[in-house]
C-alpha cells in the first residue's frame, strides 16, 4: 500500500487503509475467529429479539414501517436496511451477552453485524464478503479506541456506541465498495452520529445506543455513496471527535496507525465471547467450577466447601451472596460457580425467573466463601485469574486455576460444540428446536453462501408465541 500524503486527514489515513485492505492477509484463523463471532452475535441477537427493548421499539410508532426486503431476526417482519440494523443491533446487545474486546472497553461485533447482515441482504452479497467487511469494520474501531482509551470510557461515553459507530460505517462503507474519498466521508459523518453516555446504564437505552450505531454507520455509508459531504479533518479539528470527547492531551492518534492490520484486530487474545449468560468478571471462576464438575468424579451432594479466589478487581461487582434478583443472580460469582458445580452448565434460563432460588444451588452457596486470591495482587497481570477449591466428603480438596481468561477468543476459542450450546440455548426462544441445527450448520459455512439471503430466511420465523 502507498503511503498516505503528508497533508492527508486522520479519517483520509483510515479510509486509504480501508479501500486498501489486503483481503488476501485475512488469514484462514481470523476467517474462522470471524465467523464464530458473526454466528455467536446472531445467537445473541435472536435471544435479544424478544426482550422489552426490542419489542418496545417495534411498537413504537414509526419504527420499521418502511418497506424493504431486510429481516427483523426472530420475527416474520421485513423493513429497509436502517430499520433493520436499528432493531436487530438493538437486539444483539440486549442480554449484554454478546462478545466484548478489551482495548475497546465495549462489544466489538454488534455494532457490525446488523448493519453488514442488513445491507448484504438487500444487496445480495455473499458470506465471504460479509466476512471481510465484518474483519475491516473490527480494525477501524479497535485502531479508533486505542487512540482514545481508557480515557474516554472513564469519562462517561460507551464506547460501544462512540465508537462502533465508526466501526459500522467502515464496514458498510467496505460492502458497498466506497472509493477513499467517499470513505473517509462516510467516517467524517459516523463522527456526527457518534453518541451513548454510561449515564443510561442498566436501561433499555443501553442497547438501543447499539441499534442507534449500526443504523447510523451504515446511514453514514450510505450517505456518503449518495454523494454528502462532510470535513475530513472530523477527527482532529479543534472542535472535532477527538477535543470534544476527549480533549486536548487526552489522546493519541498515532496509534491508530500503529502497525494497522498487523496482526489483525480479530486475532487479538484480548477480544472474547462470553460463554455464559453472567457478568464476566464471573467467568474464569465459572470456567474453572465447569471444568471440575466435567473432569472429576463427584456428586453435589459430596461437597462440604467451595472457596473462589478471584483477582480482587473481579470481586467488588461479583460478591454477592445472596442475589435476590435474575439481574443480581448475574453480579454473583457464588451463585454462578454453585450453579457450574450442580449443573455441570450454566444457561441463559439459568438467570430468569426463580432460577436463583433453587434449592440444590442455594445448597452449595451456603458452603461457598469468595476471597481475593493472595498470589494475585494489584499488579499482577493476572487480573482476570481465578482459583476454585472444592473440599469433599471424601477428604480429597480438588483444584482448577486459571491465570487469565478474558472471553472466549483469540488462542482459546469456543469449540464448535461450545459455540453450538450458546447458540441453540439462544436461538430456541424464538425458533422452533427442529430448524437450529439447519441454521447453525449454514452459519459455519458462511464464507462459501453465496448469497447472504440464502440464510436470512432461517432467522425469521417467530413461532415460539404461536
Amino acid at each position: 500500500m502507498k503511503q498516505p500524503e503528508p497533508t492527508q486527514t486522520v479519517l483520509e489515513q483510515i479510509a486509504e487503509r480501508i479501500v486498501a485492505f489486503d483481503l488476501s492477509a485475512i488469514t484462514s484463523q481470523a476467517l474462522i475467529l470471524s465467523r464464530i463471532a458473526i454466528i455467536d452475535t446472531l445467537g445473541v441477537t435472536l435471544a435479544g429479539a424478544i426482550e422489552p427493548c426490542t419489542t418496545n421499539l417495534l411498537r413504537t410508532p414509526g419504527v420499521a414501517s418502511a418497506p424493504g426486503v431486510c429481516t427483523i431476526f426472530g420475527t416474520a417482519q421485513k423493513t429497509s436496511a436502517l430499520d433493520a440494523a436499528f432493531i436487530n443491533g438493538t437486539a444483539s446487545h440486549a442480554l449484554d451477552y454478546d462478545d466484548f474486546s478489551q482495548p475497546m472497553g465495549g462489544h466489538q461485533s454488534a455494532p457490525l453485524v446488523a448493519p453488514l447482515m442488513a445491507l448484504a441482504e438487500e444487496r445480495g452479497a455473499s458470506g465471504l464478503q460479509l466476512l471481510q467487511s465484518y474483519v475491516v469494520g473490527i480494525e477501524t474501531e479497535i485502531r479508533l479506541a486505542r487512540a482514545v482509551n481508557f480515557y474516554h470510557y472513564d469519562k462517561g461515553w460507551h464506547p460501544t456506541a462512540t465508537l462502533g459507530v465508526f466501526g459500522a460505517a467502515a464496514a458498510s462503507g467496505h460492502l458497498l465498495g466506497l472509493n477513499a474519498k467517499k470513505q473517509a466521508i462516510a467516517l467524517a459523518i459516523a463522527a456526527s452520529f457518534a453518541s451513548g453516555i454510561k449515564a443510561n446504564f442498566g436501561t433499555m437505552v443501553k442497547p438501543l445506543h447499539v441499534g442507534q450505531c449500526a443504523r447510523n454507520g451504515l446511514l453514514a455509508a450510505l450517505m456518503a455513496d449518495a454523494g454528502y459531504d462532510a470535513n475530513p479533518e472530523a477527527l482532529e479539528h479543534h472542535q472535532g471527535f477527538f477535543n470534544a470527547f476527549n480533549g486536548k492531551g487526552n489522546y493519541d492518534a498515532s496509534l491508530i496507525f500503529e502497525n494497522w492490520a498487523n496482526p489483525l484486530e480479530v486475532l487479538s487474545p484480548s477480544m472474547g465471547l462470553k460463554q455464559f449468560a453472567c457478568c464476566g468478571s464471573t467467568h474464569p471462576a465459572v470456567t474453572m467450577a465447569l471444568q471440575l464438575r466435567q473432569q472429576e468424579t463427584f456428586s453435589p451432594q459430596d461437597i462440604t466447601k467451595v472457596d473462589i479466589l478471584p483477582h480482587r478487581r473481579r470481586l467488588p461487582h461479583t460478591n454477592n451472596p445472596d442475589p435476590q434478583t435474575p439481574l443480581a443472580a448475574k453480579f454473583s460469582v457464588q451463585y454462578a460457580v454453585a450453579r457450574a458445580l450442580v449443573d455441570g452448565a450454566v444457561r441463559l434460563d439459568d438467570f430468569e425467573g426463580e432460577a436463583h432460588f433453587d434449592s440444590n444451588v442455594r445448597a452449595i452457596m451456603a458452603k461457598t466463601t469468595a476471597n481475593p486470591h493472595p498470589d494475585m495482587p494489584d499488579d499482577s497481570p493476572d487480573q482476570f485469574g481465578a482459583e476454585v477449591i472444592v473440599a469433599l466428603k471424601d477428604g480429597r480438596t480438588l483444584s482448577r486455576r486459571i491465570n487469565s481468561l478474558v472471553g472466549r477468543g483469540g488462542d482459546y476459542p469456543l469449540t464448535s460444540d461450545e459455540l453450538w450450546e450458546k447458540f441453540n440455548d439462544c436461538a430456541k426462544r424464538v425458533l422452533p428446536t427442529s430448524e437450529i441445527p439447519a441454521l447453525f450448520a449454514k452459519l459455519e459455512k458462511l464464507e462459501q453462501i453465496k448469497n447472504i439471503r440464502e440464510l436470512t430466511p432461517l432467522l425469521a420465523k417467530f413461532s415460539k408465541a404461536a
